[in-house]
């Protein structure tokens, strides 16, 4: 039952993260800014975003929830505190602010912490880390999109 309630508790807040992130994206991948970048031939259409979004913050809602019941520290509530900042201030930095070798920066922070998660903090919750993967991918992915229009603009 706890480990419901903080599952529950962690979609909203992520989600909650994300309608943040979006509030303050300043029309994102719809703007004039962006749409005139010399975008990587691998990046996906813009109905994918939102689907991998919604799985991504659903496992991983899944796994903090494993998480911070079995093993509820301040350590990683910080380490979830940072991510959380890392993961709502890109949209910001990148849409917003069109800072984008920032945001690269940002979106490496918050790739290596996602790998934290899996290697260093996931021996409490054992196989609960593979729900992590979709995360670490899509992060990839998100890294290799950024740095190529840091790189081609």
């Amino acid at each position: 039952m706890k480990q419901l309630k903080l599952m529950l508790l962690f979609l909203a807040v992520n989600f909650g993260g994300l309608a943040i992130g979006s509030w303050l994206m300043n029309n994102g991948p719809l703007s004039n800014w962006y749409t005139n970048l010399q975008q990587a031939p691998w990046t996906p259409p813009g109905f994918v975003f939102g689907i991998a979004w919604t799985l991504i913050m659903i496992c991983f809602s899944i796994y903090l929830g494993k998480l911070f019941t079995e093993d509820n520290t301040s350590k990683n509530r910080t380490i979830f505190l940072i991510q959380f900042v890392l993961n709502v201030s890109w949209n910001f930095i990148f849409f917003n602010q069109h800072l984008v070798l920032f945001a690269l920066i940002n979106i490496l922070l918050l790739t290596s912490l996602i790998f934290v998660y899996f290697f260093k903090l996931s021996s409490a919750v054992n196989n609960y880390k593979y729900l992590l993967l979709p995360y670490m991918l899509w992060l990839c992915i998100a890294t290799s999109l950024n740095l190529y229009i840091l790189v081609h603009n």
